[in-house]
């Protein structure tokens, strides 16, 4: 047992030590001994912690009590990805008619459970929000024989599940897909575009040659490897399994100051605080799985290296070409310039792949907003709680706007409400605005250079070349010498996986940390942060911090400058069949002749209803036109106009809704001159004081925002003009309709006295009238229905009227 030190008389220690400098170094030493053997306790539990969750058969850091309801391994192809409903906490209830919320989880190394790690989640936002949860997690071994497309087809059958769950609800499933998870899950939803609403991708990359230079340093690693031959190399080894641990150490890679000082010193620094937090953390982070063989070179050849995805090169085993045009859901791309491992040109670069301009998009009848947040890191998109309060707050509190939005491409922004002038506008702290861009603004992020397709293009055929080399030369060595003890040897002594297992109670060199732990938080005695020794810590730790990023930076720099001499070089491009200015490296997927028909067809239906509709056509196409005018809108506009909507059209429902946007969006476009001119033709049968109401009703709708710019109030302005006219031609109707009436009563009148005063003459005259019995009843009928019914009926009062003066005069003339 360790005694506490005894403490001199204060006034003693100030003779000896004048200045302070010998006590500082004795509590600082005292401190610095404490917080070691503190650390290293910390990593202990560490261990234990890892293996413990190594042992489960389904280990996960979901912070929600879950049920299953499909487990992957029962489907026709088997894969180990399961479907489970999130139970809402103790306080927090969901309304099953509410729009389901699904968060798949990447597997990229780590194991499940991040999109549900902490309370202000993804999830936990969406569970507070009202909406009924489910999560897409995976176990940690793969299926024998699993591959890419098992998961994306089980990934489908799993929403098609979940739409059969919520038939009741009108609105489809939002899908949030992280990292790895966001490129299958965009894979799957162009397969089967029906089963999917809106989909937000956070942090995942689909356009893996895309990058800024100096700044994507993940994107060379497959040129520096020599392409996808070592992902074979690794799989063969690992007995047909790829260990994830070679991932996650990718990743620790980019990093070394985070991974070998910063993370440990923030630890080692804060013990008495920190320790909690970084449990937590290393829970998911030292969780590794493992990836099929199959499935990890797809990846690597398709993706990684080959970048098929992006040019809709990709084509099923039944035939089925993997196309993200046919997407039909409003996608939301959310990544952020402090991701270093998908930074905002890979997240984004596929926009400008598929599609020459916005009317590409249009075309397609897509919807593409993206948000880029300026410094979070790759695990804060989708882990930060700051994010999760700010940006997914608001992605989904307004998913059903985002659904509304017409298609084209927008840059979203997420702003304070305290920080803006008209604050008192915006019901909740922050406030999501949408910016119309066009391809060329959002290559200011993509940064495209076609002379580095060229380089990615040769690395992609080396790649090739050097597989099948190694498939014929070592892979069928290895693969003889290769067990599944070996394998999983081989995994165990992983130096990620091996650092757990060796600070923890399994070695028995830790036996004493435990014993000595407790000791020093019965009777600790940490030193005071001014303490000049823990200054002078702190600064030496700054230091290293520096010199370690110094060196990441060089070694980056080196990297990318030998990647771009060496496929640069056109001696090398030329060996590989890449020679000459006129080889398209990057083909961008041109129409199929099926969409060109289609898109024909489109515009012919369109055409046809222009001029059919009604009053809600006219609102809708007018609002349409004025917020087209603006150089950006926001989520106050879609509130208030659904609000209203529902007090002057109960019947009109949310889906129906949104079908009626769209469709105005796309009648404008085709030919806006028309489309307006025709809105007076829509309000046709509507009285003065209905369209009036309907103009003010509009108004309302665009006050929401605040003051107009200048652009949209032109159009407002045009568009009172042609509400006006209708107002000004309602009452010209209805007296016409009046006028005729009264003239077809004078004319009745005329004829019943004539008829009275001389009937023989006037059946002398008109030979048929002998044929009815009655006919002064005939005509009184007629003089007392015909008039009223022209009056009251408002939208035929125009040609009624007008059959009926046409009887009158051949009574006339009778």
């Amino acid at each position: 047992m360790i005694l506490p030190m005894p403490t001199p008389p204060a006034a003693a220690l100030t003779m000896l030590d004048p200045f302070g400098f010998g006590r500082a170094a004795g509590r600082y030493w005292r401190d610095a001994f404490e917080r070691s053997v503190l650390y290293m306790d910390v990593m202990r539990v560490r261990g234990n912690q890892y293996l413990e969750h190594l042992e489960q058969t389904k280990p996960s850091v979901l912070g929600f009590d879950t049920d299953v309801l499909m487990d992957g391994r029962s489907l026709p192809r088997p894969v180990n990805y399961e479907l489970l409903r999130i139970e809402p906490p103790a306080g927090v209830a969901t309304d099953p008619l509410m729009r389901p919320f699904v968060v798949v989880d990447p597997r990229a190394g780590h194991g499940p459970g991040i999109g549900g790690f902490k309370p202000d989640s993804e999830i936990g936002v969406a569970l507070r929000a009202g909406h009924p949860c489910y999560f897409i997690g995976f176990l940690p071994f793969p299926e024998p024989g699993q591959t890419v497309e098992d998961v994306v087809e089980a990934e489908v059958a799993f929403l098609r599940h979940i739409g059969e769950l919520h038939a009741d609800s009108a609105e489809k499933p939002m899908v949030v897909g992280n990292c790895q998870a966001g490129w299958q899950i965009m894979m799957a939803a162009s397969l089967e575009p029906d089963l999917f609403g809106p989909i937000l991708i956070a942090g995942a990359p689909l356009s893996y040659w895309a990058g800024e230079r100096g700044n994507a340093p993940m994107r060379y690693t497959g040129g520096m490897s020599g392409g996808s031959w070592m992902t074979a190399l690794f799989s063969d080894l690992g007995n047909g399994q790829f260990d994830g641990a070679w991932l996650v150490q990718n990743f620790e890679r980019l990093n070394p100051a985070n991974t070998y000082w910063t993370k440990q010193y923030r630890l080692y620094a804060n013990v008495d605080t920190e320790a909690e937090r970084y449990l937590e953390f290393e829970r998911w982070w030292g969780g590794h799985v493992v990836l099929g063989g199959e499935e990890i070179q797809y990846i690597v050849d398709n993706l990684f290296v080959g970048n098929r995805l992006s040019t809709a090169q990709l084509v099923t085993s039944d035939g089925r070409r993997i196309d993200l045009r046919n997407v039909r859901s409003p996608i939301v791309v959310f990544c952020s310039r402090g991701d270093d491992i998908t930074p905002p040109p890979q997240a984004l670069g596929w926009v400008r792949d598929l599609y020459a301009g916005v009317d590409d998009i249009i075309a397609s009848e897509q919807t593409i907003v993206y948000c880029v947040h300026d410094t979070t890191g790759h695990l804060g998109i989708f882990v930060s709680g700051s994010v999760s309060r700010k940006e997914h707050t608001e992605f989904t509190a307004n998913m059903d706007y985002i659904d509304v939005l017409p298609p084209g491409l927008y840059e979203t922004t997420v702003s304070s409400a305290a920080e803006r002038d008209d604050a008192e506008l915006i019901e909740r702290d922050y406030l999501l605005e949408f910016t119309p861009r066009t391809i060329e603004e959002l290559d200011s992020e993509v940064q495209h250079r076609p002379e580095d397709d060229t380089r990615f293009a040769t690395v992609a055929r080396i790649s090739e070349i050097n597989l099948g080399l190694y498939r014929l030369f070592l892979q069928p060595w290895l693969k003889a010498m290769t067990t599944p003890e070996s394998a999983r040897w081989m995994r165990r002594m992983h130096p990620n996986r091996l650092g757990y297992r060796l600070l923890s109670d399994r070695n028995p060199l830790m036996t004493t940390v435990p014993v000595l732990a407790e000791q020093i938080r019965a009777n600790r005695q940490p030193a005071d942060h001014d303490n000049v020794f823990r200054v002078m810590e702190s600064i030496v730790s700054d230091q290293i911090t520096g010199s370690l990023n110094a060196w990441r930076d060089l070694r980056d720099g080196a990297t990318e400058r030998m990647f771009l001499d060496v496929y640069g070089q056109p001696l090398l491009q030329s060996l590989v069949g890449l020679g000459g200015d006129a080889h398209v490296h990057r083909r961008r997927p041109g129409s199929e002749p099926e969409h060109r028909r289609f898109i024909d067809y489109r515009q012919e239906e369109l055409r046809a209803k222009i001029e059919k509709g009604g009053s809600h056509e006219a609102v809708i196409r007018a609002l349409i036109y004025v917020l087209g005018g603006a150089p950006a809108t926001d989520e106050r506009n879609f509130k208030r106009l659904r609000a209203s909507h529902a007090e002057l059209e109960p019947a009109l429902s949310l889906a129906d809704f949104k079908q009626l946007m769209r469709e105005q969006f796309f009648i404008l476009k085709l030919d806006r001159d028309v489309a307006l001119a025709s809105i007076p033709v829509l309000l046709e049968g509507q009285n003065a004081e209905q369209i009036a109401g309907h103009l003010e009703h509009i108004q309302h709708v665009l006050a929401a925002s605040g003051e107009l710019s200048e652009h949209s109030a032109d159009r407002l302005a045009s568009v009172k003009a042609l509400f006006e006219q209708a107002i000004d031609q309602a009452p010209i109707i209805e007296a016409q309709s009046r006028a005729e009436a009264e003239e077809w009563v004078g004319h009745q009148a005329q004829a019943q006295s004539l008829a009275a005063s001389n009937v023989e003459d006037l059946m002398e005259r008109v030979p048929q009238a002998k044929s009815e019995p009655k006919p002064e009843a005939a005509v009184e009928a007629k003089t007392e229905s015909k008039p009223e019914k022209a009056v009251e009926a408002k939208p035929t009062a125009r040609r009624k009227p007008r059959a009926s003066r046409r009887k009158t005069g051949d009574n006339g003339k009778a």
